[in-house]
């Protein structure tokens, strides 16, 4: 039995008290009545997210887009069989006291199972899923919330939401990144509205950008628990370019007094005793840094108290901000930065990524629109790096506290230093530098091309074996098992080799007579104490699928004996033959050992002592040997007859399978002798046809060279994406250019006080600039467009000469 303990609060828990407990009734996952597919098919399109989540015990939560209501199903891992998965019905619906008024795309739920997200496109709902009932029977009416009103509701707004998700370290933040390059981090528990902090993205110096994917960012991933990892936010951008932004700590989130301690003790070993004097610096503002975020840590200390967790105050340094570290470059023999950003084998762009930490290694994979993966691991520890210089803005109460900070976070404006394989990361320690990337491998899924946007791939962790992905995408669902990893195989101290990962399709949804009609739109991955894991997939026809993953042996490598001898043929064939009769009896009975016989035997008498004493003995001998061995041949004889009839019956048996599987081919014979006439007459069909289409006057067309179609790729490439980029951040710069001008001017009373060392940067200079920067976008656009247009029309010039 599993059991379930959920802390409410006294006044939820009297509430619930009083509902009445319906009758339940236990029925597989996959047969339960809220997965059917009579439900309307939604467009494909608008269905890039997960609508399926689960709060890692015993509930299942599922949105139907088509009733804008909330599934909650209680389920049972392992029962009654180890391998099959329970569910309640019917199912609790929750639904929102405020009813969506967008189409949701991703739901998400937080750590303690108290809230759950409804994210759109613009728009998001926080659903509380503990409320009050209804008057309708097994309906909730759960209280729900809009975050960020002012910033992504508007109407009129062109800022989009590309990702949100839950802080790993706090119940009530999440983060959100959206198409204005801006990452916001909001508290729940403090204000819906405006953001507790807020990091402006500025990858490249304004007017160096080389491309439009570049300044655009496309999704992040908060780091895992390790060392300074679980400070850090990882952003990709749309050209694969990977930042990392850290230190980032929601105010009021909770960590453990070990791992405080951890990257305390590190930056005082490696940092404050360095021979480098920027090491030393570095070291000593993330010193201070984190005694002013925890200050308990290090009244412990001095005090020698024993704290298990430490609660993040709220701090920011009043003349630095946070530095954009990256973009990450990869470990390699040259300085060839383009293959450091991107792995030559990928196409089109980067559309999601993830962030996976196993043992020590932390990994990175990044999912492409044209089907690939990207695989890297960091070869170096994250440090946390400031800009001094750039002060950030902060919002304080009326006690002169924290309640809000906003900084312009820029990248390293230098070179970079290159980073080779053969030499030491040492020398790079709380330099300032960011990690760079150790490439693991890069995994082609082999998905069906598409012309329009590319693959929409979305990646997931297995909570069982963190070695595993999944790969969810419109073919369906993949595993990823990664076999090598740089810093766990070291620790293990195996000479393993660099083993690629392993890739099997889990499930298939492409179009086709025995595979599925529709994509998914929602996943999950399940899995108990037990070491067993399911997966779980619903369609968009509403349908629900359920496997049981295989986890145990998956990382064990095959070893193949080399020097053991083959076996032969016949020896194979002697194997296969069962025993019918043993050895034991087919040697025969054992030799009997008679004893020494006296010389004086044939004298002594039968019926004296003597000769009694003789017979008895050689009878003795008798029945040990013969007797015995009669009483084993008899039993084998006598249980041989049913043996040899199973044998019989099982011989029989193979041979109905063959001559069922010859008739099977005897039936299948005319049908393929048809189906090769048929192609054969297609084939003469298609040879005609082709004759045809050579004497056409266009089939003598010489091909593009090869310079012709590298530059046919890079304007396929910037139409695709560049331009989409370019629109998008002229967008999302003509909003920000209205809100700064609509905003109404007795709202500026009602502002609160905010604190900033350069008191220099006015509302009329941050227009201007914000103008300037959108004519510059604008003049980059319509150059771009035209050298398009005239390249095109020199394509066809030249194509149309050749005829």
């Amino acid at each position: 039995m599993r059991f379930n303990f959920d802390l409410y609060d006294s006044d939820i828990v009297q509430r619930r008290s009083v509902t009445p407990k319906d009758e339940v009734q236990w029925v597989p996952l996959h047969n339960h009545p809220v997965f059917t597919s009579t439900a309307a098919h939604a467009s494909i399109a608008s269905f890039p997210g997960n609508l399926v989540a689960w709060d890692g015990a015993s509930r299942l939560y599922f949105w139907d887009s088509h009733n804008n209501c909330l599934h909650r199903i209680s389920i049972r891992l392992g029962e009654p069989e180890p391998t099959s998965v329970l569910a309640a019905s019917p199912s609790k619906v929750l639904q929102a006291d405020m009813e969506p008024n967008f189409v949701v795309h991703k739901i998400s739920i937080n750590r303690n199972g108290s809230a759950l997200l409804l994210a759109g496109s613009e728009r998001l709902y926080i659903m509380y899923l503990y409320g009050h009932n209804s008057s309708e029977e097994n309906t909730i009416i759960c209280r729900t919330v809009t975050v960020g009103s002012q910033t992504y509701s508007d109407g009129s707004n062109a800022i989009h939401m590309l990702q949100v998700s839950w802080h790993p370290y706090s119940d009530t933040h999440l983060g959100i990144l959206s198409s204005d390059s801006v990452f916001r981090i909001f508290d729940l528990s403090s204000d819906l509205v405006l953001p507790e902090q807020e990091y402006y993205l500025q990858p490249v110096e304004p007017g160096r950008s080389r491309n439009a994917t570049s300044i655009c960012p496309v999704d992040f991933s908060f780091g895992g628990d390790h060392l300074w990892d679980k400070f850090s936010v990882f952003v990709l951008y749309t050209d694969g370019a990977i930042y990392i932004l850290c230190p980032v700590v929601p105010f009021g989130s909770f960590y453990k007094w070990e791992s405080i301690l951890e990257i305390h003790t590190d930056a005082h070993t490696f940092g404050l005793q360095s021979a480098n004097s920027t090491a030393v610096s570095n070291s000593n503002v993330a010193i201070s840094w984190l005694e002013a975020t925890f200050p308990e840590f290090a009244d412990s200390e001095s005090e020698g108290g024993d704290l298990s967790m430490l609660r993040a105050h709220p701090y920011a340094l009043f003349d630095a901000s946070l530095s954009l570290q990256g973009p990450l470059r990869k470990v390699g023999h040259g300085g060839d930065e383009d293959s450091a950003v991107r792995g030559a084998e990928c196409e089109g762009r980067a559309v999601s990524f993830l962030y996976n930490i196993v043992s020590k290694d932390s990994i990175l994979v990044t999912a492409w629109s044209g089907g690939q993966l990207q695989i890297d691991a960091l070869a170096d520890e994250i440090q946390p790096v400031w800009s001094v210089g750039s002060p950030p803005h902060l919002r304080v109460d009326s006690n002169d506290h924290i309640i809000g900070v906003a900084m312009i976070c820029e990248s390293f404006k230098g070179k970079l230093p290159v980073v080779k394989l053969d030499q030491p990361l040492d020398h790079t320690v709380w330099l300032g530098h960011p990690p760079p990337l150790l490439r693991l491998a890069i995994v082609d899924l082999a998905l069906p091309r598409k012309t329009n946007g590319g693959s929409l791939i979305m990646l997931f962790v297995d909570p069982l074996m963190p070695e595993r992905l999944f790969c969810l995408h419109d073919g369906g669902i993949d595993s990823i098992v990664l076999h090598f990893l740089p810093f766990t195989c070291q620790s293990t101290g195996k000479d393993e080799t660099m083993r690629t990962p392993s890739v099997h399709p889990v499930l298939s949804t492409c179009q086709g007579e025995t595979s599925m009609q529709y994509p998914l739109c929602g996943f999950v991955s399940l899995s108990d104490s037990f070491g067993y894991s399911w997966i779980v997939g619903v369609t968009l026809s509403q349908e629900c699928i359920v496997l049981e993953m295989k986890t145990w042996n998956l990382l064990l490598p095959i070893h193949i004996d080399i020097e053991k001898k083959s076996i032969s043929s016949e020896e194979q064939k002697e194997r296969d033959i069962p025993d019918i009769i043993s050895k034991e009896l087919l040697i025969g009975p054992k030799a009997i050992l008679l004893p020494q016989a006296s010389p004086n035997l044939r004298s002594v008498a039968a019926d004296s002592i003597e000769g009694r004493q003789t017979l008895h003995q050689y009878f003795k001998l008798f029945h040990e040997n013969y007797v015995e061995y009669a009483h084993k041949v008899h039993f084998e004889i006598k249980h041989h007859g049913p043996h040899l009839k199973r044998i019989i019956d099982d011989q029989h048996r193979r041979l109905v399978e063959a001559q069922q599987k010859l008739q099977k081919v005897a039936d299948k014979h005319s049908r393929l002798e048809e189906r090769i006439d048929r192609a054969i007459q297609l084939h003469n069909f298609l040879e005609l046809r082709l004759q045809g289409l050579r004497n056409l006057p266009g089939a003598h067309k010489r091909p593009l060279s090869r310079a012709e179609r590298q530059f046919k790729s890079e304007l396929d490439h910037c139409t695709g994406v560049e331009l989409d980029a370019l629109h998008t951040s002229i967008d999302a710069l003509a909003a920000r250019l209205r809100r700064h001008t609509q905003s109404p001017k007795d709202n500026i009373s009602n502002r609160q006080r905010q604190i900033s060392a350069k008191k220099d940067f006015g509302h009329d200079t941050h227009i201007s600039q914000l103008k300037s920067s959108l004519e510059k976008l604008s003049l980059v656009n319509s150059e771009n467009t035209k050298k398009a247009k005239l390249v095109e029309a020199a394509l066809k010039s030249r194509e149309s000469s050749r005829f």
